[in-house]
């Protein structure tokens, strides 16, 4: 990966971290579905419509409904 990327999601955590300043709830479980969604969900113009796990070669083969597929896969492994 190349320093621009690195640097773009840093940019896209420093805005969304802003929204949650205000919040009194701890925000940790916001940040950590926003991580998911950032890396997992949402496919990204630099990357060709990737996301940056498909681009790593992370393959979870989601259905269309990607966040509805994740949720179905970890509900899985959890109960292995």
């Amino acid at each position: 990966m190349n320093n621009n990327l690195i640097e773009r999601f840093q940019g896209t955590r420093r805005e969304r971290n802003k929204v949650l300043r205000g919040m009194k709830v701890d925000g940790t479980p916001i940040i950590e579905g926003f991580d998911i969604y950032y890396n997992f969900i949402r496919p990204h113009m630099s990357l060709n419509g990737e996301t940056p796990a498909e681009r790593t070669n992370i393959n979870l083969n989601l259905d269309q409904n990607r966040w509805l597929s994740l949720l179905k896969k970890g509900l899985n492994y959890t109960h292995r």
